[in-house]
């Protein structure tokens, strides 16, 4: 299945803290309401009030529980600790050292929040993004942004990444989006052209082989340059 479309960069920000949040973000991921509060000062010992805080709030941003909340920015454990009156951000680290706690606390927050799981939903997600395929002339690494997008605003947990990328996969190729087999062009991927040629894109690889995208059948449908194929 294709799913070399992917960039190293966008598999390593997928459902990660690929840089500390900004104070915007914290702000409106990471701030406390009262419901909250009440559910995070039902705990016992302030690192498990802080690493409770941590998983209800980093899945909001992240659509996903992080395997160690541990690993959280530091700027975020302090940021709720400094909401919850905890002296020491640091005591995180005794969160979940040996009991489970953390998987436990998951499945609450899972379950009060309404998270769903991916299974629930892949049938719908495959129809949505083969109608946004049709409307907008997206390629497979912007489908593949969308589609995390619509599961985290649907509060449902995100796959792997390899899952989710075999479901954008199987839309790309259904829509020709791109071809199995062939691998990316350097022209398809920084050339720009004015207009779309009748009979299929002309560009080439630095060897001289013929270009990867070859005419896609999306091009003519959305008159969109063939560059954007690899977008």
């Amino acid at each position: 299945m294709a799913v070399e479309f992917l960039t190293d960069e966008q598999a390593a920000r997928y459902g990660s803290f690929h840089e500390v949040p900004s104070r915007a973000e914290l702000e409106r991921y990471f701030f406390l309401d009262d419901a909250d509060r009440e559910a995070v000062q039902a705990k016992r010992r302030a690192h498990n009030r802080l690493g409770y805080a941590v998983q209800l709030t980093s899945v909001r941003f992240l659509g996903r529980f992080m395997p160690d909340p541990r690993q959280v920015p530091a700027e975020v454990a302090e940021y709720l600790a400094g909401q919850l009156e905890i002296a020491d951000a640091s005591c995180l680290k005794l969160y979940d050292e040996r009991d489970g706690t953390a998987r436990t606390h998951a499945g609450e927050i899972q379950e009060a929040g309404g998270w769903r799981d991916f299974a629930e939903v892949r049938e719908e997600l495959a129809a949505w993004l083969d109608a946004r395929a049709w409307t907008t002339g997206d390629g497979p690494k912007a489908l593949f942004d969308a589609a995390a997008g619509w599961l985290r605003e649907g509060r449902v947990l995100l796959p792997g990444v390899s899952r989710l990328a075999r479901l954008v996969g199987n839309v790309a190729l259904a829509d020709n989006l791109i071809r199995p087999g062939r691998s990316w062009c350097a022209g398809c991927r920084v050339r720009s052209v004015e207009s779309v040629p009748s009979r299929g894109c002309r560009s080439t690889r630095h060897d001289d082989q013929p270009c990867c995208c070859d005419w896609p059948t999306w091009a003519w449908r959305t008159r969109s340059p063939c560059c954007a194929c690899y977008r």
